[in-house]
């Protein structure tokens, strides 16, 4: 074959991939499940096991090497370059214990399973291991888009996976080096001397090249034609650059320099940075593509079939019995419901890092100087693959069904004001499981409702991007709570106007101003009349109004619209006896009208009924009932 020959068919098996690439992401996009399912197929269909386009020595014995080496650095880069201080910091403190007890949960306990299981020996267990701790926004992400699950719950999923996507592949490189140098006897002083050179390597690189980026980027005349895609350039070449230099002092020091550099970039205020997230994020695509499909390329059936019943009970031990343990030890005490606490344990994808760095590790175990490792090389692939993809068809395929049979897609409610009104509504909303965001201008107070537990965004709730940032296009009900009426006034007509809000309720802390808001339609509750009405309550009706003040602990009361056709046509006393113990129907709301219904009272699809009772027996009958108003 001549080189043109050989080029021609190098540039055809090239285009090929981007091409499947590509597709993937449509297929992902159009089905919403992790586009890596259908870059893995695509790989197993090119490789060796199906057409046999795509093998280890397509590129060369080098070539494959470096361009997966590069596609990490970029992967790593991207990943930490959305990985915001302000992000993190709206998480609540179990992120801390996730991503450093609970990644050491993962680790030892994925090693030992491995090592005990498929009777692999310590060196490549711990690889396997490091390798594995990362779950990864890129499969994280899509699954919150398909299930808008509370945003307590996607912050702490899409942190975990950030940072666990840098920690597992700097700690790997480390194991890899450890493994690689040679020596008969790797001790804990080898073992922190090689994390030592790397990550200090790493970090002081890419602090360098982050700052000569950002030094460019503010103080470089850019060109005004041409700004926008000079500053995509200069980032794209900075993450390249951070993992070469690094990676040229110290082999796989190149990781933590990428991710380094990264995050200080993304947190940095760049200018442009919408148009470099947006082309990092087309470029990690195309990168993506090379990764997975080389590795299901990689990858041989027999090395599969080779793990046997070995490998079905590290997958088994890694999601079904790590996951769940170190979700449940990290999340204690936290304002998690223990039904949120079993979503986030299904919801544990391995995706990006595990495939890139040990597609990377193979090449290496398999074709680089000596000491290789052929048989740890395919234990390595075989084991990663086979979690990768059990856990992104069964977490990624049948997340919505997990998430609606465990009740954890509540409706977003906005309260604008984080004082002690609408603290007190967060508490009590939160208390019966609805997706409670608390926007606070006041910096103080909003790093005291962070710091206990709740969903707080900083900013001007009468600003319509900072409503539009904190989800008020996908609310269904807008609270304004602050002690300024002309604000709460402005807030309820962004919310009617500008996102058609189906329910807006705003605090009048003047009673002469009510009427302002009345006017605009808007719910409105009136200051002096509600505490008025507390205390008449307590007066008179002392147990009723104890009861209340429990709403969500021991009862609730709930008004639903009735969806389920079969009901519709039933009266009231043939509804209450099919209906959880512990349940009454109080109200039946028709026409804007309501009553207490007699037994006779035939409901009709659309009345609106108000449940009464035992907490656990309301949720019951809602989900036997219909819709939650």
């Amino acid at each position: 074959m001549t080189g043109a020959e050989g080029g021609g068919e190098l540039l055809l098996l090239v285009a090929s991939i981007v091409g499947l690439g590509v597709l993937s992401q449509l297929l992902s996009a159009r089905f919403r499940v992790p586009s890596v399912l259908f870059l893995i197929l695509a790989g197993v269909a090119i490789g060796p096991e199906g057409l046999g386009v795509l093998t280890i020595n397509s590129f060369g014995e080098s070539g494959l090497s470096t361009i997966v080496g590069l596609s990490v650095a970029i992967i790593v880069f991207e990943g930490a370059f959305h990985l915001k201080i302000s992000k993190i910091k709206e998480a609540p403190t179990a992120v801390l214990r996730l991503t450093t007890i609970g990644a050491a949960i993962a680790f030892f306990g994925t090693a030992g399973a491995v090592h005990f299981f498929l009777g692999a020996n310590w060196d490549i267990a711990l690889l396997i291991g490091a390798l594995l701790i990362a779950t990864g926004p890129t499969v994280v992400t899509p699954i919150l888009k398909v299930v808008p699950v509370r945003d307590r719950v996607a912050a702490t999923l899409e942190t975990e996976g950030i940072v666990n996507d840098v920690t597992a592949a700097i700690l790997a490189v480390v194991l890899f080096k450890a493994m690689t140098v040679g020596e008969e006897t790797l001790n804990t002083e080898l073992y922190l001397q090689l994390f030592a050179e790397r990550l200090g390597t790493g970090l002081l690189v890419g602090v360098v090249v982050a700052a000569v980026v950002w030094s460019v980027l503010q103080y470089v005349d850019l060109s005004p034609d041409n700004a926008p895609q000079n500053a995509r350039l200069l980032t794209l070449a900075g993450a390249i650059i951070a993992f070469g230099a690094a990676d040229y002092v110290f082999t796989e020091a190149g990781v933590a320099a990428a991710a380094t550099a990264g995050l200080i970039l993304g947190n940095a205020g760049l200018p442009y940075e919408e148009d470099i997230e947006a082309f990092k994020g087309d470029i990690t695509l195309i990168v993506l593509s090379f990764v997975f499909i080389t590795l299901a390329a990689l990858l041989e059936f027999d090395q599969l079939f080779m793990l046997g019943l070995g490998g079905v009970a590290v997958v088994v031990v890694v999601m079904f019995v790590l996951r769940p343990l170190l979700v449940f030890l990290t999340t204690r005490g936290d304002r998690f419901t223990v039904r949120e606490t079993l979503f986030m344990s299904f919801v544990g994808p391995r995706g990006i890092i595990p495939a890139s760095v040990a597609t990377l590790f193979a090449i290496r175990l398999q074709t680089g100087p000596a000491p290789t490792n052929p048989a740890g090389a395919d234990l390595l692939v075989g084991t990663v693959f086979l979690v990768i993809l059990v856990s992104v068809v069964l977490e990624g395929g049948l997340a919505r069904q997990i998430a609606e049979k465990l009740d954890v897609i509540p409706m977003r409610v906005l309260i604008i004001g984080g004082g002690r009104v609408g603290r007190s509504l967060a508490e009590r909303l939160e208390a019966r499981g609805e997706n409670v965001v608390l926007i606070e201008e006041d910096l103080p107070v909003l790093e005291q409702l962070r710091n206990d537990g709740f969903t707080a965004r900083q900013g001007d709730g009468t600003d319509i991007e900072v409503l539009r940032e904190a989800g008020a296009e996908n609310a269904k009900t807008v609270v304004a709570a602050t002690g300024d009426d002309d604000a709460n006034l402005l807030v309820a007509q962004l919310a009617k106007s500008n996102f058609d809000v189906e329910n807006v309720i705003a605090r009048a802390n003047n009673p002469s101003n009510a009427s302002a808001f009345e006017d605009l339609g808007v719910q409105t509750i009136s200051a002096a009349e509600s505490t008025a009405w507390a205390i008449d309550n307590q007066i008179e009706r002392p147990a009723l109004s104890n009861w209340m003040s429990e709403l969500g602990r021991s009862g609730d009361v709930q008004e639903i619209e009735i969806t389920n056709e079969n009901l519709a046509g039933k009266q009231i006393v043939d509804l209450g006896s099919e209906l959880p113990n512990g349940v009454l129907i109080a109200l039946v709301s028709r026409n804007g009208t309501s009553e207490v219904p007699t037994p006779d009272v035939e409901l009709q699809r659309g009345d609106h009924i108000t449940l009464i009772g035992r907490t656990e027996a309301v949720r019951e009958a809602i989900d036997q009932c219909g819709t939650p108003v």
